[in-house]
């Protein structure tokens, strides 16, 4: 007879409804921590793996050498190459596709290059607008990507060589 009574009390004093508008009334008062998402950006890890980007040397020469370790590496396959031979005895890509729609952004591409040609930025925040050959994104705009980026990519390169 004793925990049906206090079961009862319990049921009608509404003690959860209380404890809970009294979790209410703390957090009320407590400090909102709200990001306001395009104007404000929270820290990103420099491990964090975006947005692709191919890199060039410091004398403006692409650095992709096509031994194509970063397509066969590829689990989902999202990588196409292309190469030929140049003059001078080297070989160089002539199509470096990524699918971002299949890409599953394990970093695996970039562990596999020799000559750090491929990175993954912290670019987050990009979309395909208006079909799906946006996602498709091709060595022209792999190498713009780079360009636009090398600052950070060399920054967080460097805080990331630490755990390396």
């Amino acid at each position: 007879m004793g925990k049906k009574f206090k079961k009862l009390i319990k049921n009608f004093s509404l003690s959860e409804l209380r404890a809970g508008l009294g979790i209410t009334a703390k957090e009320l008062v407590n400090k909102k921590i709200t990001v306001q998402f395009p104007e404000e950006r929270t820290p990103i890890s420099p491990r964090f793996r975006g947005l692709h980007a191919l890199r060039r040397y410091p004398n403006g020469e692409e650095r992709c050498i096509a031994c194509k370790l970063c397509e066969a590496v590829c689990p989902a396959n999202a990588i196409t190459i292309e190469s030929e031979m140049r003059e001078d005895g080297t070989r160089r890509t002539t199509q470096y596709d990524i699918d971002l729609f299949k890409c599953i952004f394990c970093g695996f591409c970039e562990e596999s290059c020799p000559v750090d040609a491929i990175v993954e930025t912290q670019i987050f925040d990009y979309a395909f607008i208006d079909s799906r050959e946006g996602s498709i994104i091709n060595k022209a705009r792999l190498l713009e990507v780079g360009d636009k980026n090398e600052d950070m990519i060399n920054k967080t390169k460097l805080e990331d060589a630490k755990y390396k």
